[in-house]
């Protein structure tokens, strides 16, 4: 009877170990595309320090879509934020960096105009919006895969 017991306990281990290694390598390669260093991590996300005014955030789907964004304080983001945005995406999506920081520049346009957009890139899609808080002005871009891993 016990070991009929532990087998979903087996499964449920199993699983999230399954997830865990998945989550590492697109870290792993977030870092190595950006030179960006973790400063917070658990099974399913990661917050990177990527210079002054900038950082990323990774949300490991596993079987489900993942996605990284990019945050930089300022309404006006310099080349090197989209750079950084770009390298990042590509990293976790495979989607070319140039089609990845031309969506981010469209959507970062249209965003200054609407505070949110949404452009579609190349089966991914990329969403941008802009705020003001009492800390000043923020731009924020995600790129966000459309299909599962399965």
């Amino acid at each position: 009877m016990r070991p009929l017991l532990l087998l979903p306990a087996l499964l449920l281990c199993a699983s999230a170990a399954r997830a865990e290694p998945s989550c590492t390598d697109l870290i792993d390669r977030v870092t190595a595309a950006t030179g960006a260093t973790v400063a917070e991590r658990s099974a399913d996300f990661a917050r990177f320090d990527a210079g002054e005014n900038s950082s990323l955030t990774l949300s490991c789907g596993g079987v489900h879509p993942s996605s990284v964004g990019a945050q930089h304080r300022s309404d006006s983001p310099p080349e090197a934020y989209y750079e950084l945005f770009a390298k990042a995406g590509q990293a976790v999506t495979g989607i070319g960096a140039d089609t990845l920081r031309e969506a981010a520049k469209r959507a970062r346009d249209a965003a200054g105009r609407m505070r949110h957009s949404n452009v579609e890139a190349g089966g991914a899609l990329v969403t941008c919006s802009t705020m003001k808080n009492d800390k000043g002005p923020l731009t924020l871009c995600a790129v966000i895969e459309r299909a599962d891993r399965s």
